[in-house]
């Protein structure tokens, strides 16, 4: 047979045939055999791996994943074989020659780069290695990268992701990252620029990519890595130790193994140290894979299929990164309201019929359930499939109306491995390489790898059946509850899942590793986008006991997600099932309020991290990420970032570890800081409770609790808010009807925005869009971190102000929380809300001596030890005191309101069992006028002393008080009464102030001042007008004390004037009669302490100082207005010898032409010191001098002492009568006299003076009795003994009343006191000899006084009213018996004693110092309304000085009351016992005085009329001017005269102020350039500096000897013109001595004003009988006239002009001096003058 011959065509074909057979076969056998093959390549050449020389056991990535690595396996793949020296790494580990490389340069696209990537020559893993790869990176934002790695040939499997978008650039330009690839071998390296940190770098190890097994490795910056999921990871923070983790869907039980569970998540987070920063990773993958952990630290990621695409997320924090991955996967979904209520469930509930028939109907038609019996599972990928859920769904709604849908069992969960029938066993059931996954099979307990879906392979689609499932009942939930959000909870889920769906932890079971292994959970689903998530509580397999269901129940109070849940066959664990009122149940029912509570702040975390992604359930490091102690912490967590959650997570112990994060926190049940910060610390956690605490600088929208959401939003809202430690906070409210879909997109909503800083609360609406039909108030705001009580709370809304009622303010001291109730503050609409937190300053609480940290605990203070020597160590609680009783309500009337108010009882009752506590008291205020209120404290149900003298409280007029200068408001914790000044808003008062106390015989209250500038308190020296603050305490108890400092004196002055910032001033009475002291503290603030009566406070609001004393000599009486006689010079001694020495110094004073008009005549002048005697032997002649004196125009004065001597044997008319009468003061248990000693001898002996005082009092003085001055009948007695001795005996013109503290020699009595309770009380104030007792150089406390009414009372109670209750009578009686006014000075004084004396400043001393304290005394007196005041000229007591006295006359001089008086044994110091210069310069400054005596007197008269100050301090005139506040070394005559004496040894310029107005030297005339500042002035010894101010006009007379000729002279007018060439004044003038001439209209008053060159009288009252008509015009002297000299004078008087003729200009001093003596121009008549100049 021949041979065929083929043609080409044939010969191809044979060729192409035999190829594909070969190709077959190859192919059947691989199949047959199922084993991995290889790519076809040419394998001839042999490899060589380069294995590392030395490499770091935990730098080795794995090769041989799988188990079984041998070294014979290794190198058969290529690979490296060496053993570790330690750990768990692998043995075969990765060549460096093995992977992929780059050829080409990388290719810049519109969004990034693209490279392709070639493999490197080398055995293949598992078989079907892609040889080219395509690398696209993406350069998306500026925080986030994506690179993905795919066959460059072959469209691979890719997760369709509906929420991740294709990016089609541009690319970023500025991007915070930097991406560097290696090309041989391939990596990635992405850096982060700002540090140049290494984020993620993969060029530690091979690429593989194959069709089956990807493998990707990638070193990391730190270990601190968190997230992967889903499994039970025991801790948050990843062990890095080799650890590897599945990633495949799988329904098995959390029971802490590594296995794979419900939800595939690829995200994790990794922080990059210390700096806080953090970054996070995404592979967007769902195939079955493996993420192994290893100690370099790095990462490697073994997946089955699909590509490697891979997003890298920069974040600045945690929350950050976690922002960035959610805004890429889809941010978390917006749970309706009531989702976020507490929940219950149990499977084995038992079947309702509606239920059981619906099950029934959906198995007739094969709908799909998974168990039990035989399943089928829907394609959610299939539209059609989707579409049956709906309907099916909708359908089940119409026979039962849930609410949301629990999809289970969706991972997807077989209980048969695959199918009924089993998998065929391909590629796809079986893999290469199959990752760690439980029982390593693919299809155990799912279906088969190969199921065929709409959507691809079930092999790829497996781990996303959950989440198609879920976006299938998202459009199940839009068409059931269509505009409603609903909610879905799933427990299979995948990235972005969370955007439509919640999440429980899976079928845990009950015990303590499960409730632990819960919360890196919630942390790690927080992270992937749930916030919606929780765990079982109580677990869900197995039975709960009641200690692990209770602990659970508490923290799961916290879960989002909030489920009591368990399985078919365990008992119940709903709460109620362990007892109704179960330790359980009480717990349990606790922290759920607390949760519904916090319902509007957990529903603002869900708005937040639906809107910007934020986690709701938050890791400690996410806040504190810089923070290492925090890295690792997962048995706390937070609620967003301000609520700490601790909960006891261990059995039988309250105790736990925790940490408290570098921040404030509080305890939220009871808001008390937490004293430990940035540690770790033992919290004790009882069994009911659970440690929860929230962060200082935040602040919680909260809502009243109610037992579901539908109620509980009907309630009214309210705010924490916890202040840090700059006292600022803030927080958000986000509003919603709690269902309605899409609100915020839809702008549905309202929004607040809450910010609190400096007292101030801001809540800002920042939209309104929703109007709730509740109609919501926020009503109660809580404030943790208060330091300070809250004096008062001020609600702004619009321009509408409210101010918060005391009942409405409470406060715990000890806590530090403020709470404010009664609150309407609308929700919708913005709101202000301030509060004036009182500063509680450092209140002493052991004032007593030898003070004692014990002793001080023991009163329930607290003892804090300082280096500053003058602040106490003990101190009062910030809420000691009382409180509101809030079960009466204040009580508001017409003029006033009214409270009742109880004592604290968490402290002990101060001084228990030596005086008993009133503990309920009564607070009245009553508004007197619209500048005067009195508020007043005092026991209801007792009655106690009050001060029996009657103010002159003015009628008051029902108003609506709008003309108020104040507001006054009752605050709470502790109780206090605050005085607003309306104008300006500043507290004058306010009494919130820790230690008010009230007993029987302790008083205490403190006040808060508002500046630093406190001016009054008497009698005692002060060193300075303004009261230093540092510490310093004044006692106020009547007392023969000389001025001393801190020495209690002769009166009782409890009032103060008190400075503002704002330039007003205010006074305070404290109208209490007991001994008191008050203590001055820096804050400024001050504490009265009395004994004994009550708290009767008098307020007057000026608002100038000179108003201040003109509101409070409006209540307490104006001042006495003294005749004129009694404004000259006048003298005293004690020691006068005898009449001739008396009335050879009344010689030399006339001789040496010294104005002189009183003398005086002390003890001496009496027989023994006995009052209405007189001394026989040495001053039988005294009233024929006294006569003389009088007939030459002289007045006399002489001096009483009260107290009467009983020693007398002969008869004594003044004790025998007062004995009749029963005048004198005795024992309140029997009728004897209280006898004491004071000045008369014992009759018939002769004193011996050379034996100390104590001798002599005890050997000669007389016991003597002390008139009662409260009993009509001892009034009546005195004014008659008075009335005799001036008829029979001497006549005198005024009265000294001496000693009238009541002084005594000896202490008490001179039996002693038996009362020590009253003489030594409890407290003894700080007087001084408080050792010694109350009775020391006084009567025994016990002593009994009747009042005018035949009221019983101590002598404890009105002691300081001792001297009070002589002046009047004293007054009386002499006005009665001289038929004249006359003047009574006294020594013991009280408020409203003004009224009827003057007073001088005591037994003074001769030294330097004490003419500086004279002004202050001055001062001092003219704010307590005692106008008549001056000091002992040159001292009484030492012998004075030649320059001491001289400086001190002329200081003196200008004393209203100007005497000059020294004691016995001291030298003369009257003005001729010097030479003849020290006489004329006494003489010349006394005819200054005796010149400005119209002026004086007319000051006088305004103090006594409109109850202004005489002695002025430069602030009353200048008080804008600050610099004034603290000047005490100057003073004003009124308003118009300013004097700087020289008072210090030898100086002879003295540094003086001056004030901001036109100032003139008296001396020259001249006006000075200064003005508003220091000046030296020159003063010589003969020279004090006097100026008169511009603008007034000064009415002056020539100067007498006496008054009585001075009052004859012409009158002559100072024209002082100010900068506007104007001037006024006024000029008062009556007879000089009749009684009460301007009561009875009986005097003379005209205005003189000056303005264009003319001077007028205007006569504002006239009478005949003010002897005007006498009294002539003479002189008028115009300073500040100008240079020019006036060219003619005229006087219009009478309606007819007169030209002046004598008339002078002096050019140098500016001064027109015109003299009109040659005429006669009475000052009653009309008169204007007027001066023509020539310009």
């Amino acid at each position: 047979m021949a041979r065929k011959t083929f043609s080409n065509l044939e010969i191809m074909l044979i060729v192409l045939f035999i190829l594909v057979v070969i190709v077959a076969v190859v192919l059947i056998a691989l199949l047959a055999t199922n084993q991995p093959g290889t790519t076809c390549k040419d394998t001839t050449q042999p490899f060589t791996p380069f294995c590392p020389f030395s490499i770091h056991d935990n730098d080795r990535t794995n090769c041989h994943p799988e188990n079984g690595a041998s070294r014979e396996r290794c190198e058969a793949r290529g690979c490296c074989w060496k053993p570790v020296s330690s750990g768990n790494g692998p043995w075969c580990f990765f060549a460096l020659n093995i992977g992929y490389k780059i050829k080409e340069s990388q290719k810049k696209t519109q969004t990034g780069f693209e490279t392709q990537l070639y493999r490197l020559p080398s055995p293949s893993l598992y078989g079907n290695d892609i040889e080219r790869l395509l690398l696209t990176g993406e350069r998306q934002t500026a925080n986030r990268f994506r690179f993905k790695i795919t066959d460059a040939n072959k469209r691979r499997f890719e997760v369709a992701h509906e929420n991740i978008k294709s990016f089609e650039g541009p690319a970023t330009s500025n991007p915070n990252y930097e991406v560097e690839l290696n090309k041989n071998p391939f990596g990635i390296i992405i850096r982060r620029k700002s540090t140049r940190t290494v984020l993620f770098d993969t060029s530690v190890a091979p690429l593989q990519f194959a069709d089956q097994y990807l493998q990707i490795t990638a070193r990391l910056p730190s270990h601190n890595i968190y997230g992967l999921g889903e499994h039970v990871h025991k801790h948050y923070r990843h062990d890095t130790n080799w650890k590897t983790w599945p990633i495949f869907t799988r329904d098995a039980f959390p029971n802490g193994g590594m296995h794979n569970l419900y939800g595939h998540h690829t995200f994790f987070m990794c922080l990059e140290g210390e700096s806080g920063l953090a970054f996070g990773v995404f592979l967007l993958n769902s195939n079955a894979m493996e993420v192994e952990l290893q100690p370099s630290p790095s990462v490697t990621y073994r997946t089955i299929g699909g590509v490697l695409d891979f997003y890298i997320f920069l974040g600045s924090s945690p929350e950050d990164v976690v922002r960035e991955y959610l805004t890429l996967i889809g941010k978390p979904l917006m749970p309706a309201y009531w989702a976020l209520g507490f929940q219950l469930s149990r499977w084995g509930y038992k079947n309702l019929n509606d239920v059981e028939a619906t099950v029934k109907r959906n198995r007739k038609i094969n709908l799909p359930y998974v168990w039990p019996g035989e399943t089928v599972f829907p394609d959610y990928t299939n539209p059609q499939c989707i579409n049956w859920w709906v309907e099916e769904c909708a359908k089940f709604h119409q026979k039962i109306k849930y609410d949301g849908l629990w999809i289970d069992m969706n991972e997807v969960s077989s209980f048969k491995k695959g199918s009924i029938k089993g998998c065929v066993k391909n590629q796809w059931n079986y893999p290469p390489f199959i990752p760690r996954i439980l029982d390593k099979l693919m299809y155990s307990k799912t279906l088969c790898m190969d199921a065929k879906q709409t959507g691809g392979m079930h092999y790829d689609l497996h781990s996303l059946y959950g989440h198609s499932m879920i976006l299938a009942t998202e459009q199940v939930i839009n068409n059931v509850f269509p505009g409603n959000r609903s909610i879905i909870l799933s427990r299979s889920t995948f990235a972005g899942s969370g955007k439509y769906t919640g999440h429980w932890l899976g079928d845990n079971a009950a015990n303590w590793n499960d409730i632990k292994w819960a919360i890196p959970g919630m942390l790690e689903f927080n992270l992937f986008g749930f916030p919606y998530v929780g765990a079982d509580i109580c677990g869900f397999f197995d039975n709960s006991t009641e200690e692990l269901c209770r602990r659970w129940m508490q923290v799961g109070a916290f879960y989002p997600f909030c489920r009591n849940h368990n399985a078919e066959g365990y008992k119940p664990q709903d709460p109620a099932s362990y007892g109704e009122n179960s330790l359980l149940v009480n717990s349990s029912k606790h922290y759920l309020n607390i949760r519904y509570t916090l319902l509007p702040y957990l529903y603002t975390l869900f708005h937040k991290a639906n809107v910007y992604g934020d986690t709701v359930v938050r890791p400690l490091l996410h806040e504190f990420p810089s923070d290492s102690a925090t890295w690792a912490v997962d048995r706390q967590f937070l609620w967003g970032p301000a609520l700490l959650i601790t909960p006891v997570l261990d059995p039988g112990t309250e105790n736990v570890t925790a940490y408290v994060p570098d921040a404030v926190w509080y305890d939220y049940e009871t808001g008390v800081a937490i004293s430990s910060r940035k540690q770790f610390v033992n919290m004790h956690i009882p069994g009911d409770k659970l440690g929860l605490h929230v962060r200082g600088g935040f602040i919680f929208p909260t809502q009243q609790p109610a037992k579901t959401t539908f109620y509980s939003r009907k309630n009214p809202l309210g705010l924490l808010i916890a202040l840090d430690e700059k006292g600022k906070a803030s927080g958000e409210l986000f509003w919603d009807d709690g269902e309605s879909r899409d609100t915020f997109q839809n702008e549905v909503y309202t929004a607040y925005q809450f910010t609190a800083t400096e007292n101030l609360l801001d809540i800002k609406v920042l939209k309104r869009g929703y109007i709730d039909p509740n109609n919501l108030k926020f009503g109660e705001i809580r404030i943790f971190g208060i330091k300070n009580a809250l004096a008062s709370v001020i609600v702004k809304h619009g321009q509408g102000v409210t101010t918060l009622s005391p009942e409405n303010i409470n406060y715990n001291a000890k806590t530090k929380v403020a709470q404010l109730t009664g609150l309407q503050l609308e929700l919708g609409e913005s709101y202000s809300v301030q509060w004036n937190s009182l500063v509680f300053e450092k209140i002493d609480c052991h004032p007593e001596e030898n003070a004692n940290e014990a002793a001080c605990i023991e009163r329930g203070c607290k003892w804090v030890s300082n280096s500053k020597p003058s602040e106490p160590y003990c101190f009062y609680e910030d809420d000691y005191g009382y409180i509101l009783n809030t079960n009466k309500r204040i009580t508001q009337r017409e003029n006033g309101m009214s409270a009742e108010i109880k004592r604290n009882t968490a402290y002990p009752e101060r001084y228990k069992g030596q005086t008993p506590t009133v503990e309920i008291l009564q607070v009245d205020v009553t508004y007197l006028s619209d500048n005067m209120l009195n508020f007043k404290i005092f026991d209801p149900h007792a009655k106690r002393f009050e001060v029996p003298i009657q103010l002159n409280i003015p009628s008051s007029k029902p108003d609506d008080g709008s003309t108020r200068l104040y507001e006054v408001t009752f605050t709470n914790f502790p109780f206090g009464i605050q005085v607003k000044r309306k104008s300006t808003g500043a507290v004058i008062w306010n009494s919130q102030v820790p230690g008010f106390t009230f007993t029987d015989q302790f008083i205490q209250i403190s006040t808060q001042l508002p500046s630093q500038y406190i001016y009054g308190f008497g009698e005692t020296e002060h060193r300075s007008f303004k009261h230093d603050l540092n510490w310093n305490t004044w006692g106020m108890f009547a007392k023969d004390q000389p001025p001393g400092y801190k020495m209690n004196s002769y009166g009782s002055q409890p009032f103060y004037m008190g400075l503002e910032e704002n330039f007003s001033a205010h006074g305070v009475l404290l109208l209490n009669s007991n001994a008191m002291d008050v203590t001055l503290q820096p804050t400024p603030s001050l504490t009265y302490r009395t004994i004994g009566g009550i708290l009767d406070f008098y307020m007057v609001l000026g608002p100038t100082p000179e108003n201040v004393v003109e509101q409070y000599t409006t209540l307490i009486g104006r001042p006495v207005m003294p005749p004129y006689w009694a404004l000259g010079f006048q003298l005293c001694r004690y020691g006068y010898k005898n009449t001739q020495e008396i009335e050879n110094l009344y010689t030399d004073m006339r001789n040496a032409e010294i104005p002189y008009d009183v003398q005086y005549v002390d003890i001496e002048y009496m027989e023994r010191q006995l009052d209405f005697s007189l001394d026989v032997n040495d001053f039988q002649n005294l009233p024929n001098l006294f006569d003389k004196m009088r007939s030459e125009g002289m007045r006399t004065i002489i001096i009483l002492d009260p107290a009467i001597s009983g020693n007398e044997t002969k008869h004594y008319e003044a004790f025998t009568t007062g004995l009749d009468n029963n005048v004198f003061i005795k024992w309140s248990d029997n009728s004897d006299i209280v006898w004491g000693k004071v000045w008369p001898d014992f009759p018939n002996k002769t004193v011996d003076t050379s034996k100390d005082w104590d001798y002599q009092v005890e050997h000669f003085r007389s016991y003597t009795a002390f008139p009662d001055f409260f009993r009509n009948v001892t009034v009546e007695w005195w004014h008659t003994a008075i009335k005799e001795y001036y008829n029979k005996s001497l006549k005198f013109d005024g009265l000294w009343i001496d000693m009238n503290e009541p002084a005594n020699f000896v202490h008490g009595s001179v039996n002693g006191c038996h009362d020590i309770k009253l003489n030594k009380p409890p407290y003894m104030p700080a007087l001084q000899s408080r050792h010694i007792g109350l009775q020391h150089k006084t009567l025994c406390m016990e002593s009994e006084q009747i009042l005018a009414d035949g009221t019983p009372v101590r002598h404890y109670d009105v002691h300081n009213l001792y001297g009070w209750s002589q002046t009047k009578p004293t007054l009386d009686s002499l006005q009665n018996i001289t038929g004249e006014r006359g003047v009574v000075v006294t020594r013991s004084t009280f408020p409203t004693s003004g009224q009827w004396a003057g007073h001088w400043l005591g037994d003074n001393t001769a030294a330097w110092d004490q003419m500086h304290k004279s002004i202050i005394g001055m001062m001092e007196f003219s704010l307590f309304g005692m106008s008549y005041t001056g000091a002992d000229i040159c001292g009484f007591f030492r012998n004075t000085t030649y320059e001491l006295c001289l400086r001190w006359m002329q200081l003196g001089a200008f004393y209203p009351y100007s005497r000059n008086h020294n004691g016995l044994g001291s030298f003369r110091q009257d003005p001729v016992a010097w030479n003849k210069t020290f006489q004329n310069i006494t003489r010349n400054i006394l005819r200054i005085r005796y010149k400005l005596l119209p002026f004086l007197y007319t000051l006088m008269y305004e103090a006594h009329h409109h109850g202004s100050t005489v002695i002025r301090p430069l602030l009353h005139e200048f008080f804008k001017d600050k610099k004034t506040w603290d000047i005490d070394r100057q003073f004003l005559w009124g308003g118009a005269m300013m004097i700087s004496p020289a008072l210090e040894e030898g100086v002879t310029t003295v540094r003086a102020y001056v004030p901001d107005s036109r100032w003139y030297d008296w001396f020259t005339a001249k006006s000075i350039p200064q003005r508003r500042k220091w000046t030296h002035m020159p003063t010589p010894l003969d020279h004090i500096n006097l100026h008169i101010r511009g603008g007034y006009i000064i009415p002056w007379q020539e100067p007498a000897s006496t008054t009585y000729y001075s009052r004859k002279n012409f009158l002559g007018l100072i024209v002082a013109l100010d900068d506007n060439q104007a001037a006024k004044g006024r000029l008062f003038w009556d007879d000089g001595q009749s009684i009460d001439t301007i009561e009875r209209g009986e005097y003379f008053l005209a205005e003189f004003s000056a303005a264009n060159s003319t001077m007028k009288a205007k006569i504002l009252h006239n009478s005949q009988k003010s002897t005007a008509n006498e009294l002539k015009l003479g002189y008028l002297r115009v300073w500040g006239v100008g240079h020019n000299p006036p060219t003619n004078v005229t006087v219009t008087y009478e309606n007819t002009s007169h030209t002046i003729i004598s008339f002078q200009h002096k050019p140098q001093s500016q001064e027109l001096f015109v003299e009109m003596t040659d005429k006669i121009f009475y000052i009653d008549k009309l008169v204007t003058i007027f001066w023509k100049t020539t310009p």
